[in-house]
């Protein structure tokens, strides 16, 4: 199996989704298509990869970094590990647009947050809980 086009495939489809989650409305079925099948499909594979060749590795396990190193050293389980954060890091993104969308933020003010949350995961994160704290502790509860 050619890991490098599955890399691309994998990395393709989430920036289609990131594009989707920061661009397009945010209706019902979007937000389904991303996290019920987008999501989902990337979670498959992840699954599908960690179940094969996981075990293969000799040498490798979480409990050393010279362990995780050793998984590291294994394309599949390297592709793997980036699928991981690609679905990771798309599900808390979709979860931050709903919620900020319920808080009333303004899409201008949603995007660098996403993208950081693409970029950079948990910095995303920490960026939207700390917006919703200002926000929340505005007079007018609006950010």
């Amino acid at each position: 199996m050619p890991f490098d086009t599955v890399f691309s495939a994998a990395s393709t489809a989430a920036m289609a989704g990131w594009i989707a989650l920061i661009l397009l409305p945010r209706w019902p079925l979007l937000i389904a298509v991303l996290r019920h099948a987008l999501i989902g499909l990337l979670s498959a594979l992840y699954a599908s990869l960690i179940f094969v060749y996981f075990f293969r590795v000799e040498g490798g396990g979480f409990g050393s970094i010279g362990e995780v190193r050793a998984l590291f050293a294994s394309d599949p389980v390297l592709v793997a590990g980036w699928v991981h954060y690609l679905a990771f890091d798309l599900f808390i993104g979709s979860w931050i647009a709903v919620e900020a969308d319920s808080r009333g933020f303004n899409r201008v003010l949603q995007a660098p947050i996403l993208v950081a949350t693409f970029m950079f995961g948990p910095l995303g994160l920490l960026l939207f809980y700390v917006t919703a704290a200002v926000q929340s502790a505005l007079p007018t509860g609006k950010a």
